[in-house]
């Protein structure tokens, strides 16, 4: 039997009433969790003893609060909410529009959605499997749609209403999970054929933003009032901490509190009188909130020390160096195809196993198509990497991004390859996936599927597939390196 158990609170597009989230805190006191996190995905995460689990069950139950343990059968639904009004002001997607659409959903998705306003950058727009961007047309949204245990995205061919969202997601999902091929025009004319939505047509791809980390953290002020974001090197917050805020929410009537995708909390509304207030329930739990920004730019896995302490790893060489990393974020990924947003990513596997035992790490570092990280498309820049190697590799890759940027004006810019070595020559011809962009490559293999470097593409065994999206490899198209467009 396990000792400890893992359970999930979704917190619906990252909001919760400081009433709701006390409730569940006293809840999870009284059943001596003593420390809980915040997930990626805006959701409420604790270990719970198995002792204790049971009662704590029976009282959520009561409320009712619905949960989880130990399974993501029904991921949270996720938005840019939590940045409404502090780092940008939508044209048209306001709080009103983002309730409008969370009261829709009177089932309990068992997809991954995304709620996203199309002109920020703090938010994920992709990682979610029913993607759904502002558009500029008001109270329409774009839909891009990503099958499970897939890399491709595919836009919906119409912009959906408003107030259709929430039924409209229902039937995508529903003729997503019973049509397993992912056919895009089968699954279309599919969700037309049983509902009549409100619809315009979608004539153009939705323009992303430049990416740009806004500082979520500490006091900052916006009109006459001011937020505050609260973040902790851990990724853990007391209880006694959090029930201090709860309360003082409710005393100061500020209704919502924001979870972001960086695990963070963010409560706006904050009147200028009760400032005081607020530091001092800082200063009682001790709580800092002015870290360095290069290590907010940074995601893990939830519940993943691991990558937290790779984390935490670079982040000392960043300090002792003095690091820029502007206009950057990473991701640290110890678990295969887990999901993280990072414009850099840093991949973790094993050297070697015997049977089921894995020895020896390495890490692969990767960035992304001109450096957005809501680019589904990562490139590789140094394979097989030891961790004492790593920071300096990171360094290498952000001094290169700041430099290419400088040039062109303040412009994202594209990472040109570096002359290779005379020895020894390189492969000039890859194969690629059409529909993930994955590249087989014979100088780098695919570590993932055990396939040393060297080996040729024909001398792949015949049931061999995409890593990425499991793609065949007769559908894979043989090119030029030197055409792959990234």
């Amino acid at each position: 039997m396990r000792d400890y158990y893992t359970l999930k609170v979704n917190l619906p597009a990252g909001i919760v009433s400081p009433g709701t989230l006390q409730t569940v805190l006293l809840m999870a006191r009284s059943a001596n969790v003593r420390k809980v996190r915040f997930g990626s995905r805006q959701q409420l995460l604790m270990t719970v003893h198995y002792e204790d689990l049971r009662g704590l069950e029976k009282e959520l139950k009561k409320q009712p609060v619905f949960y989880e343990i130990n399974s993501d059968l029904h991921p949270n639904i996720i938005s840019s909410y939590c940045g409404e009004d502090v780092f940008r002001t939508g044209a048209w997607l306001r709080e009103s529009e983002y309730h409008t659409v969370l009261d829709q959903f009177e089932y309990a998705p068992k997809l991954k959605i995304n709620l996203s306003d199309s002109n920020q950058s703090f938010t994920p727009f992709f990682t979610g499997n029913l993607n759904f961007i502002a558009s500029p047309e008001p109270h329409f949204w774009f839909l891009y749609v990503r099958p499970k245990q897939s890399n491709r995205v595919y836009r919906w061919p119409e912009l959906i209403y408003t107030n259709d969202l929430g039924r409209l997601a229902k039937t995508v999902e529903a003729a997503l999970l019973e049509n397993r091929s992912g056919l895009d025009e089968t699954i279309y004319q599919s969700v037309r054929s049983q509902h009549r939505f409100i619809t315009q047509p979608a004539t153009q791809e939705v323009e992303l933003p430049e990416f740009s980390l806004p500082y979520y953290e500490g006091f900052n002020r916006y009109g006459q009032r001011s937020w505050l974001g609260l973040y902790r090197r851990d990724e853990q917050f007391s209880v006694d901490f959090l029930l201090d805020i709860c309360t003082l929410c409710l005393k100061t009537r500020i209704g919502e509190m924001c979870v972001t995708p960086w695990k963070s909390l963010i409560i706006k509304g904050i009147e200028e009188k009760d400032r005081a207030a607020w530091s001092h329930v800082l200063g009682k739990h001790n709580i800092n909130v002015r870290h360095a920004a290069n290590e907010l730019a940074w995601q893990t896995e939830d519940h993943s020390d691991e990558g937290m302490q790779l984390k935490n790893y670079v982040i000392r060489y960043f300090e002792k160096y003095d690091m820029r990393t502007f206009g950057l974020c990473f991701g640290v990924q110890t678990r295969p195809k887990s999901e993280v947003f990072g414009s850099v990513l840093v991949r973790k596997r094993p050297l070697l196993h015997i049977g089921q035992l894995a020895l020896f790490s390495l890490y692969d570092l990767y960035y992304t198509e001109n450096f957005n990280p809501n680019s589904r498309m990562y490139i590789p820049f140094e394979k097989g990497l030891l961790k004492v190697f790593l920071p300096n590799q990171i360094d290498r890759l952000c001094r290169q991004f700041s430099n290419r940027r400088s040039l062109e004006n303040g412009k994202t810019a594209r990472l040109e390859p570096e002359p290779a070595d005379p020895t020894p020559q390189p492969v000039t011809v890859v194969h690629q996936c059409p529909h993930c962009l994955t590249i087989y490559d014979p100088q780098f293999g695919d570590e993932r599927q055990g396939i040393l470097p060297g080996v040729l593409f024909s001398q792949l065994p015949a049931d061999y597939s995409c890593s990425t999206c499991d793609t065949p490899k007769s559908a894979l198209h043989e090119m030029p390196l030197s055409m792959i467009n990234v």
